[in-house]
Formats: C-alpha cells, sequence, structure tokens
C-alpha cells in the first residue's frame, strides 16, 4: 500500500518475526548475551519470559542465526505436542530422524524409551565432534504437564563432566508460575539462568522505529516527528508488536495525506482506530486486546472500502452487524490499494494451519475487488493475509483467502473467534495447511 510511496523495499513494521529487524534494546541486547553464554557454557536450562508482544520469538530466530555449525539446533513452536511427539520433533530437527518416517506412521512401534535413547545415542556422538546440541521450546507456558516432566528427564542427559543437551524455554509471563508450582520443583531447581525481557522505554522506542525504517530502506523519506514518537511510546506501552500496530497505520494515514512527515495526530488516530488504550496494564491478555483490535478494525475499514466503491459483499456481510453494535462508521477514509497492489502471498512452507476466510471463483468480475476489500479489512486487523489458487477442474479457478499461519489449533481457534465475533455471517474454517492449498475443501465446495 505504502511501500513504494515512501522508497520501503518490504513492509517496516511486519508482526512476523524477521529476525533481521530485531532491535537490540538494553534488555533485547542483554538476553541475546546471556544465551550465547549459556549456549557456550553449556548451562544446562535457561529460562526466558516476557510480556506478550515483546519480541520472544523474533530473539529465538535470531539467536539460531548466530549459533555456530558446531551446534545442532531444533526448535519447537507448537508446545500442543505428545510426550512421543516432542521426542520425534526434536529427532527430526536434529537430523536423526526423516520427517517422511515419523509423518507417514511408518514407526508404529517405536517406544518413547527407544526415541530417548536414541536421542542420547546422537547427543554422545557429538562428543568427540566436540559438537553441542540446543533445544528451543517457544510458547513454553502451553506445554503440558507430562511433556514438562519429559523435557526435565531430557535435562538428566549428561555425562559426569557436562550436560548434552542445553534447554531453553521461551514463555510468557506466566511461565515463571508454572514452574513455581510446588509440582515442578524438580524442574524450576535445574533451571540456572533466567530473563525477563522488558518493554522498550521512549528514548528505545525512538530507536526502535528508526531501525526498521532503515531496514526496510526508507528512513530517509519518511520521519516521525519527535512528540510523534512519544506518543507511540504511550499508546504502545513500549511493547515491540503494538509498536508495529501502530506505527503502520500512522504510516498509511501518512501516505492517504502524501506526507513524509508522521505527526502526533497520526499516531492518535492509528492507536484510536486499533483500539490500543494508553498506558495499558501488562496483565491485560493479548487475546483481549486483539478481539477489540478487531473490532475496531472492521468499523474503520468499512469506511475505506465503502468509499472506495467496492462490491457490496464486505458492506452486506459486515456493515449491519458492525454498525448496530458499535455505531456508524468513522469519517476518515484511508487509502486503499488498487487491484494491481495486491501482491502474492503464498503461505509459509512450515506453515500447520490456517483459516480459510473466502473463495473466489476466477471468472468473477468482482473478484479482484472482493479478495482486495477482504485484505484491507483483514490486514489491518493486524492479521495476516495469503492467498492460493486453485484448480478445481469442472468448477474452474478459485482464489483463496487465507488467514494466519498456525503452528498450533489453539491460537488458530482464537482467532477464528474474534473473526466470527467482528462479523458472525463470514464462513470462515480451519484447514491444515495441505488441505487449504489442494483443490478439494471439507464440505465439498468453496464457501463465499
Amino acid at each position: 500500500m505504502y511501500e513504494s510511496y515512501y522508497g520501503f523495499t518490504e513492509k517496516p513494521f511486519s508482526l512476523t518475526p524477521d529476525p533481521k529487524y530485531l532491535y537490540r534494546s538494553q534488555s533485547h541486547g542483554d538476553a541475546f548475551d546471556l544465551l550465547q553464554y549459556a549456549i557456550r557454557r553449556r548451562e544446562g536450562f535457561v529460562v526466558v519470559t516476557g510480556d506478550i508482544g515483546t519480541g520472544k520469538t523474533t530473539l529465538c530466530r535470531a539467536l539460531l542465526e548466530q549459533i555456530d555449525r558446531t551446534t545442532f539446533t531444533a526448535l519447537i513452536l507448537n508446545p500442543f505436542l505428545s510426550e512421543e511427539d516432542l521426542l520425534k520433533r526434536i529427532l527430526q530437527d536434529f537430523g536423526v530422524m526423516s520427517r517422511d518416517n515419523t509423518g507417514g506412521g511408518r514407526l508404529p512401534r517405536v517406544t518413547k524409551q527407544e526415541l530417548i535413547d536414541a536421542l542420547y545415542d546422537f547427543l554422545l556422538g557429538l562428543i568427540p565432534l566436540k559438537a553441542s546440541a540446543v533445544l528451543i521450546i517457544d510458547e513454553a507456558q502451553n506445554l503440558p504437564l507430562p511433556v514438562l516432566e519429559q523435557i526435565r528427564i531430557l535435562s538428566n542427559l549428561e555425562t559426569d563432566k557436562e550436560k548434552l543437551l542445553q534447554i531453553i524455554l521461551v514463555g510468557q509471563l506466566e511461565l515463571q508460575t508454572m514452574l513455581r508450582a510446588p509440582n515442578m520443583r524438580q524442574l524450576d531447581q535445574r533451571v540456572s539462568i533466567r530473563y525477563e525481557l522488558k518493554p522498550l522505554d521512549r528514548e528505545a522506542v525512538g530507536a526502535y522505529v528508526s531501525h526498521r525504517l532503515a531496514i526496510a530502506g526508507g528512513s530517509s523519506a519518511v520521519t516521525f516527528t519527535s512528540k510523534a514518537l512519544d506518543r507511540v511510546h504511550k499508546r504502545s506501552s513500549g511493547i515491540p508488536r503494538l509498536i508495529n500496530l501502530i506505527c503502520d497505520r500512522a504510516l498509511l494515514s501518512g501516505f492517504s495525506l502524501r506526507t513524509n512527515r508522521i505527526t502526533p495526530p497520526m499516531v492518535e488516530h492509528a492507536a484510536k482506530s486499533l483500539d490500543v488504550q494508553s498506558e495499558m496494564p501488562g496483565e491485560l491478555s493479548w487475546l483481549q486486546r486483539r478481539t477489540s483490535l478487531v473490532t475496531a478494525a472492521s468499523v474503520v475499514l468499512l469506511s475505506s472500502v465503502l468509499g472506495a466503491g467496492v462490491t457490496a459483499y464486505v458492506y452486506q456481510r459486515l456493515s449491519p452487524r458492525v454498525e448496530a453494535r458499535l455505531g456508524p462508521p468513522p469519517t476518515l477514509q484511508p487509502a486503499v490499494p488498487s487491484v494491481d497492489e495486491l501482491h502474492p502471498r503464498d503461505l509459509p512452507l512450515d506453515a500447520g494451519a490456517t483459516i480459510l476466510v473466502g473463495s473466489y471463483p476466477a471468472t468473477s468480475p468482482h473478484t479482484s475487488e472482493d479478495v482486495r476489500a477482504m485484505t484491507v479489512w483483514l490486514e489491518t486487523a493486524g492479521l495476516p493475509v495469503y492467498y492460493v489458487d486453485v484448480d478445481r477442474g469442472p468448477s474452474g479457478h478459485w482464489q483463496r483467502v487465507l488467514v494466519g499461519a498456525y503452528s498450533d489449533e489453539r491460537a488458530a481457534r482464537e482467532d477464528l473467534a474474534l473473526l466470527k465475533s467482528a462479523a458472525p455471517m463470514l464462513d470462515a474454517r480451519i484447514l491444515s495447511a495441505k488441505l487449504a492449498t489442494s483443490p478439494a475443501v471439507p464440505a465439498g465446495s468453496e464457501p463465499q
């Protein structure tokens, strides 16, 4: 939308955890250095926690990029696994077991103990090579208790001199509370390093915004005034994810007004349209924030798509419900991209599940406008959008619009609930990534 106007090579405030955008604030820099130290010294068990949106996953990915070739790594993004599946996933990442064997069910008689023995043999084989192994588990606060106990057992894999497997648990603040529970005492006592990521202060917010603008290639084309950055800090409470949402919308406002100077009113409008409250308390959950964000964004986008003369599709499905609950849409109309500005959006290869929100026949003259309207609505709500073109034989070619690339179904169900809350008539459904990219869909027909 605004990338070409400002000269960006890519979206500077995307919500994806791209490691090149990691800004090493005091807190993030210390965490990064501490993790590298723990891996080099083979400290065993490390726990990193932080509030929702503080950049934990980005930190993990940046760490993986800096690990040398003598360190084998396993990154678990989906904590909703059984004990056996966790062990198989670790062995897959270490290269001990192929995904074809485990995914095809060709190892039905392999026991949990045999999987542990295979891992132990692999770790022992690293010793003469002077190599090491690191296991990183993201969203660890969602780990089931039996899996946490299995992880504790894995931490016992050691020789007389050193730990064979370094384990890093990364999660939200409640992870610390979980570990301090009486039944988790054995695991908690094995933690040698703990670190909590902190939100950015005002100075760091300014540096963070400048850093992301520079990485995206447009730092000289657009500027946030000092007072605008004050508002960004206050509205986001220094949470990087909220900073990204606010700055992205502020840049959209700047583009709409054809200005290269982002001012406090633009930031205020962005924050209000996203329903981001000033000095947001830390205990407010991200799910609550997302719920209000989606409903607010649906109202704001409604005005833009209607003002742009888009088809009645979005109006018929969204307008009556949204206006009845929240009143009429505001008059400010941010720019809507033309059909030519809709770039390919392939579903990531590592996606496990996604949400199918709509399918459109390629032969329809309204398909481009429908896809555009749906995309703008979803992306303004902070949801990543992907496209899939499928050939359904006699039914012709269809373009599917997908939301999110999920590693666990629970997160997908949460976003699906938010979508249906904002637009109850939307025929959205959760699909596996494989099914979403194939010609078939569960109901036998494309949702519209």
